[in-house]
């Protein structure tokens, strides 16, 4: 297990959840935009939100995946099983406390269900699984981050 290993699995793992959630936004199964959520954060411009969003999110990628090797190293066993675990473990927190929960208390531009007509939010609050974007949205979210987390786990094994 190696470092840069890990490194290329964030990498390859986040370019894979992301392009999993846009396809999945494309084909109608979501309106989930998760780098533009994290974009809007910063900004209210929504070109440049994107840019950012998924500018944070690939870095975000890369921070998860040294959080992943950080607990294989401790545990003295990594693989793409138990990558798969840690990203479904990620998908339901993501889905259920983070975005749900979280990110609304942070986020300037983010509805809540306490938002009065006379407010405008640029981004709709995500409710509980996120399923305010789309009732496939808790699934598409819990696929893609378990395929994060099997790449993740799976290239730090092989980093050997």
């Amino acid at each position: 297990m190696s470092p840069a290993a890990v490194a290329a699995g964030g990498f390859l793992g986040t370019l894979v959840l992301t392009t999993t959630l846009r396809a999945a936004s494309e084909l109608g199964l979501t309106r989930m935009d998760l780098p533009f959520l994290l974009g809007t954060a910063l900004t209210a411009d929504r070109a440049r939100a994107k840019a950012l969003g998924y500018l944070l999110h690939f870095l975000n990628g890369q921070v998860f995946a040294f959080v992943y090797f950080a607990v294989f190293a401790a545990i003295h066993h990594c693989g793409w099983w138990l990558g798969a675990l840690f990203g479904l473990a990620q998908g339901v927190f993501a889905a259920t406390a983070l975005v749900n929960i979280l990110l609304p208390i942070v986020h300037p531009r983010m509805g809540t269900p306490l938002t009065t007509a006379p407010d405008v939010a640029l981004v709709e609050p995500p409710g509980f699984l996120m399923r305010n974007y789309g009732p496939a949205t808790p699934l598409v979210t819990l696929t893609a981050h378990v395929a994060y987390g099997t790449l993740v786990g799976g290239f730090a094994a092989l980093g050997g």
